[in-house]
């Protein structure tokens, strides 16, 4: 109870002390310090100590918080300038893809809506030309790939000012770029195989054009040269009297690559046993390309390719008959015919096998090696004309006009022309053709 009272009495008394410093504090000049009172033990002297504390300066604290205040609004800013820019390029991705995908329903075909800010139709109103439409198409997808590689740069700037970059939505935008990269691949690949089509048959009609011109300038060139010793330049036959193996005739022109042919000639023969070889046609590396061959007493044979076929005609008779040969490497088909009638058809004769080019035809000879190397016993012995070759199957109508004499069509890759055979061998010859009706059989 004492050691309380006692107690009591000290605080009681630094209590007045300390208002009593307080209060000379307060009657004292302003010098720029402050004091303060805090409690003692009791034990140290009672005289009002007075602790000079150095002042202590904010300027440097504000100037920090405000450069922070400063920092992270920036960043703010930033982030939501970026946020805004993702968004409404998302929406014109959105709007591209949805555009393609209508339109991808719709046929294949771009609508010709406009996409961009400007009112360009930037992928749509595709180009007539190809060309023009995949470099169009290049161009979007470059544009495309751009944007996005604007956008991991952004995000990188973003990341580096601790600001963060949603990962959907760069997921987003990679998906939807991906999908439209699939279409535009896909409608370049069908532009490019309409291409290629369009090519392939803008080639094969010119070449088809190209050989019926040069067709007829060859026949224009003929008749401006003249008739010479004969009516007209086709109007002669060639003359094989004798079975040797140097008498016979060849044709200067070449023969392209064929996948059909037919071979029309006139002929009269009377040698026996069998006509021999009126025409014969060898590449290197084949020298029975093309082979029409009557010996022994074989019927005469067809051979493409060294297949053979045997044709049932009979032409021994020593007079002019009329005879075709129509074939095609589609199944090998064949057919016959003698005097405008067809006489026999087959298959299977060198099928899928196309007739190659660079080859020598020889007409009266069969060939061992390609231009040579004759067999007498194989020699044709008699008369051939108008000896003509069609890269076609040539209808049966148009064959029939020939062989009764209505009207005369030279073919398109070899035609009989005087400057387009040879004669070799002496008692060979070249001679003027009876007319056409003098031929027929009922004559």
């Amino acid at each position: 109870m004492i050691c309380t009272g006692m107690f009591s009495l000290a605080c009681s008394f630094l209590c007045f002390y300390a208002l009593n410093c307080e209060h000379f504090a307060l009657g004292q000049e302003d010098t720029g310090t402050r004091y303060l009172c805090r409690a003692i033990p009791i034990n140290t002297d009672t005289s009002c100590p007075l602790t000079i504390l150095p002042e202590v300066s904010t300027a440097g604290q504000e100037e920090e918080l405000r450069n922070t205040v400063m920092q992270l609004r920036e960043t703010i800013l930033q982030q939501k300038e970026t946020i805004v820019n993702q968004l409404g390029t998302i929406n014109e991705l959105t709007t591209k893809l949805s555009l393609c995908e209508s339109s991808a329903s719709a046929g294949g075909k771009f609508d010709t809506g406009s996409w961009s800010k400007d009112n360009q139709n930037t992928m749509g109103d595709v180009p007539r030309d190809p060309n023009d439409t995949i470099d169009a198409l290049g161009k979007t997808m470059q544009s495309l790939k751009d944007r996005l590689e604007n956008l991991e740069q952004q995000q990188m700037r973003a990341n580096s000012s601790g600001a963060t970059f949603p990962s959907e939505l760069r997921d987003l935008l990679q998906r939807r770029l991906g999908d439209l990269e699939k279409q535009l691949l896909q409608k370049v690949s069908s532009l490019e195989e309409e291409k290629y089509l369009l090519y392939n048959e803008t080639t094969a009609h010119r070449q088809r054009t190209e050989s019926t011109l040069n067709s007829l300038l060859e026949r224009i060139n003929e008749l401006e040269k003249g008739p010479g010793d004969f009516k007209s330049p086709e109007q002669f036959k060639l003359s094989l009297p004798l079975r040797t193996n140097y008498l016979y005739g060849r044709i200067t022109k070449s023969m392209p690559e064929m996948y059909a042919f037919t071979l029309c000639m006139w002929l009269k023969s009377s040698a026996s046993p069998g006509i021999g070889t009126p025409f014969s046609y060898g590449v290197p590396g084949q020298a029975n390309e093309i082979v029409l061959i009557e010996w022994g007493n074989n019927p005469i044979e067809l051979l493409i390719n060294d297949k053979v076929a045997q044709l049932p005609l009979s032409v021994r008779d020593g007079r002019w008959h009329h005879i075709c040969i129509t074939w095609t490497t589609r199944d090998g088909l064949w057919e016959a015919y003698q005097d405008g009638q067809k006489l026999g058809a087959g298959d299977n004769l060198a099928p899928w096998h196309p007739i190659k080019p660079g080859g020598a035809i020889i007409l009266g000879q069969e060939q061992d090696v390609v231009g040579g190397r004759f067999d007498a016993t194989q020699a044709f012995v008699g008369e051939l004309s108008q000896v003509n070759i069609w890269d076609r199957v040539l209808k049966s109508v148009e064959i029939q006009n020939m062989a009764n004499c209505s009207s005369y069509t030279p073919g398109n890759v070899v035609s009989w022309l005087d400057s387009n055979v040879e004669v070799f061998g002496h008692g060979a010859s070249k001679i003027p053709l009876e007319l056409c009706q003098d031929r027929l059989p009922e004559s």
